[in-house]
């Protein structure tokens, strides 16, 4: 699919493009959504270089994901998106040329949504296509700030289930999750730290001076989200060791009770084994109390090794 935005006196234009169609006078921003062969053989006829296909833009080189050719600037950032109570990440691939800012993409992406919808109410304005770019960094890092303070919360939560749930198995899963959330987070603020290095160091001359402002507050921002960042992957170690020492103690306790159990009961199998042996000489076998006092003798000995274990506090 491919979408032509065209920006002018704080209102924004949408056109849906066809192959046949040409790019419309006054396009600030041509986003394509998973392009087909023929939309990008469309694409190819505007582009003097070779149009980035999907395996280039999610390509994890720094060579193959910030460059610059006869076509402009090239940044292939990587953006986050939930996915229920996941985090994924999204490459975009981002193009700026002289008149208008180039997004191609395969999935879809809900901060470029909210840009869209901002640009539609009037509440920024970007009247560049480094403009353009620089705000959906903008509201990036903002999102990726929300999503280190959710990950926050959910570890307060975790933190009272560990000492107070004996069932760890939700624990586990809730912490591996977050785990993973917090790589993708951390992930995508160092992906987009090297995106905005990488336009201040090779396209500082096309940025105004507060668009270059914009854009040393956004490292300042990544910057101080990193230690974050770090403190949470701190605390996600922390709480599963927690976890899987009280697992560890949950399974010693348990693995006691039988120890103590067999102990308990070793003496009475001893007494009832040795009754229960066929010898001739055996002058209980013939006595009327003989059955009884056995019994006894299996009770006692059990009740007395309980009490020596209750004692010595090992119970």
């Amino acid at each position: 699919m491919i979408t032509a935005y065209a920006y002018e006196n704080r209102n924004l234009t949408i056109s849906e493009l066809s192959i046949k169609d040409n790019i419309p006078p006054g396009t600030m921003w041509l986003d394509l959504y998973k392009p087909d062969d023929n939309e990008r053989e469309w694409l190819s006829q505007f582009s003097v270089e070779d149009v980035p296909e999907e395996e280039d833009i999610n390509e994890i080189e720094a060579s193959a994901r910030f460059y610059q050719n006869k076509d402009g600037l090239h940044i292939n950032s990587l953006f986050p998106q939930r996915a229920g109570q996941d985090v994924k990440g999204v490459n975009v691939s981002f193009n700026i040329r002289q008149n208008f800012l180039l997004t191609i993409r395969e999935e879809d992406v809900g901060l470029i949504r909210l840009l869209r919808n901002y640009l539609r109410l009037g509440r920024i304005e970007a009247s560049t296509p480094q403009a353009l770019l620089l705000e959906l960094f903008n509201l990036k890092v903002d999102y990726l700030s929300d999503l280190i303070e959710d990950v926050y919360t959910v570890l307060d939560s975790v933190s009272e289930e560990v000492f107070k749930n004996e069932e760890l198995d939700d624990v586990f899963k809730l912490i591996t999750r977050q785990e993973d959330s917090n790589g993708k987070i951390r992930l995508s603020l160092l992906d987009t730290q090297r995106s905005l290095r990488f336009m201040q160091k090779y396209y500082r001359d096309q940025l105004s001076d507060g668009e270059l402002k914009d854009l040393r507050e956004m490292l300042s921002d990544i910057e101080s989200l990193m230690p974050h960042s770090q403190f949470i992957f701190d605390k996600l170690n922390f709480l599963l060791d927690a976890a899987m020492g009280f697992s560890g103690l949950q399974q010693n306790k348990i693995i006691k009770i039988f120890s103590v159990a067999a102990v308990v009961f070793l003496p009475p199998t001893v007494i009832a084994s040795s009754y229960g042996m066929n010898f001739a000489n055996m002058p209980e076998l013939d006595w009327q109390f003989g059955y009884p006092m056995a019994i006894l003798m299996m009770f006692g000995s059990a009740a007395g090794t309980y009490l020596f274990f209750k004692r010595k506090g090992w119970l």
